[in-house]
């Protein structure tokens, strides 16, 4: 299949051609691009290009500034195809419905998803921080048999992390809330996911109080390359020794690039 920018080589010039972005997120059935302010008159060919070159995209929207606020949701304008933002997105043998303009959702990371739930053992207790529609939640409670917590804080996306358990046949317990509120409530957990890269820092010190002894953590920050992982495990340390608490960094991986030379970062330790 040809790429876009060769698809669009007789309608832009060579200037036009190098701003245009190949790479773009398709989540289900819905196409969210980067477009250039350069190519702003230019939009709707492009839109209408990626319609023709994928089969399986019914709509494009592009992306109007960056992620914003605690949801860190995204500003769409709608391109081409079906004026919709609600689809299905299929990811590691599970069916997630959401809207893309109400919940957070990376397709980015489906494979940071399942290098998660491979490493969670059978009859697990794990609690994933910032769940959104469910994602970590189901995958591990399918592929792990395992007790699976998620809490979020937003209402849209725990709206559909419920109708998600449903259309997966998955048994889990899911809490609409801040986590700061909710967690004091429950009791520990073997494992703990913090997907939420922006931020999640400051609930380190909550994550200590609630898992066990032994216990996993899974710890996301967004870094500039040359931090990786000093500046993680310096936050990592630093709420560590406020808890009282000792740990053993088993593993760091770069798991998606937010910026040319900044990643998000995921930083797996064991609380000893």
């Amino acid at each position: 299949m040809a790429n876009l920018k060769n698809y669009l080589k007789k309608k832009f010039t060579k200037k036009e051609l190098a701003l245009v972005r190949n790479a773009f997120d398709i989540v289900g059935d819905i196409a969210i691009l980067e477009i250039p302010r350069e190519l702003n008159k230019k939009q709707k060919i492009i839109a209408k290009a990626v319609l023709d070159l994928h089969n399986n995209v019914k709509a494009v929207y592009k992306e109007v500034g960056g992620r914003k606020g605690k949801l860190r949701l995204q500003k769409l304008q709608w391109l081409a195809g079906e004026k919709r933002t609600e689809t299905i997105c299929r990811e590691n043998g599970v069916s997630l419905k959401l809207d893309v303009a109400k919940v957070y959702f990376s397709p980015r990371i489906a494979s940071e998803r399942k290098r998660i739930y491979q490493q969670v053992k059978k009859g697990e207790k794990v609690l994933v921080m910032f769940s959104g529609a469910a994602p970590y939640v189901i995958e591990i409670a399918k592929y792990a048999n395992a007790t699976v917590y998620g809490i979020e804080v937003n209402k849209a996306a725990h709206k559909y992390a419920v109708e998600n358990l449903k259309l997966n046949k998955i048994d889990a317990k899911l809490f609409c809330g801040d986590v700061r509120k909710v967690l004091p409530k429950l009791k520990k957990f073997d494992r703990i996911a913090m997907p939420l890269p922006k931020g999640a820092g400051s609930y380190l010190e909550l994550a200590f109080k609630h898992v066990k002894r032994n216990g996993i953590i899974h710890f996301y920050d967004f870094l500039p390359e040359e931090e990786i992982p000093s500046a993680a495990i310096k936050k990592i340390t630093a709420s560590a020794k406020k808890a009282k608490k000792k740990i053993k960094v088993k593993k760091t991986v770069k798991c998606g690039q937010l910026a040319p030379r900044a990643y998000r970062v995921c930083v797996d330790f064991k609380v000893v």
